[in-house]
C-alpha cells in the first residue's frame, strides 16, 4: 500500500509563535476546500472512475494526506509556545477549551469538519471537474494565507503548496481530455 517515511513532504518552519496565523491555516486543515476534504474526495472517487486515471487520484488523494501533515506541523509550530492569552486574543480560546493545542477538523471558524464536502458523482468526467474546482480554490487559499503573514519561512512552505494545487489542477485537467479523446473514438467504433 503505502511506505511512510517519517519526514515532511516539504520542509515547513516559522520565524515565531503566531496564533492568528495558526486559526487561518484551520481552513485548510478541516475546511470544506481543505487538504482532508480533497484527500478522501479523491480517494473515494477513485472507485468509480476508468483505470487510466485511476492512479492519478490514488496519487493525489496520497499526496493531499501529505499536505495536511504539513498544516498540522505548521499549527502545531505557531501555537506550540503561545501563552492562553494569546490564544485568546486570535480567538482560539473555544478551540483550547475543547482540544486544548491538540488539533481539530474544524475550519478557520470553528465549523467542524463534515462529510458533506465531499463530492463523488460517479460519473468520470463531472468529478475531475469537481477536482479541478476543489484544487483551484485550494490553490486560491493558499494564496490568501500568503497574503496574511509576514513570516517568509512560513510564506516559503504555504508557496510550495500553492503550486502543488496548480500541479494538481493541470493532471486532473490532462485526465480529463483522456476520457473525453476515448469517449469520441467510442462514437466512431
Amino acid at each position: 500500500m503505502w511506505i511512510y517515511e517519517k519526514k515532511l513532504q516539504y520542509p515547513v518552519r516559522v520565524c515565531k509563535c503566531d496564533p492568528r496565523m495558526a486559526k487561518l491555516l484551520m481552513e485548510q486543515y478541516g475546511g470544506a476546500d481543505g487538504e482532508l476534504a480533497a484527500a478522501l474526495r479523491y480517494m473515494n472517487q477513485r472507485y468509480a472512475i476508468p483505470d487510466k486515471v485511476v492512479g492519478l487520484l490514488t496519487d493525489i488523494s496520497t499526496e493531499e494526506f501529505a499536505h495536511l501533515e504539513m498544516i498540522a506541523t505548521m499549527v502545531y509550530k505557531l501555537t506550540k509556545d503561545a501563552s492562553i492569552e494569546q490564544l485568546k486574543a486570535a480567538g482560539l480560546d473555544d478551540h483550547y477549551v475543547s482540544h486544548d493545542r491538540a488539533l481539530f477538523y474544524n475550519n478557520a471558524s470553528g465549523v467542524p469538519w463534515t462529510a458533506a464536502y465531499i463530492q463523488a458523482k460517479g460519473d468520470p468526467i463531472a468529478d475531475l471537474y469537481e477536482d479541478i474546482a476543489a484544487e483551484e480554490k485550494a490553490r486560491a487559499t493558499y494564496q490568501w494565507l500568503i497574503d496574511m503573514t509576514d513570516d517568509v519561512d512560513l510564506q516559503d512552505s504555504l508557496k510550495f503548496l500553492r503550486e502543488r494545487e496548480v500541479v494538481h489542477s493541470l493532471r486532473f485537467r490532462e485526465a480529463v481530455e483522456i476520457l473525453k479523446s476515448e469517449q469520441e473514438a467510442k462514437k466512431f467504433f
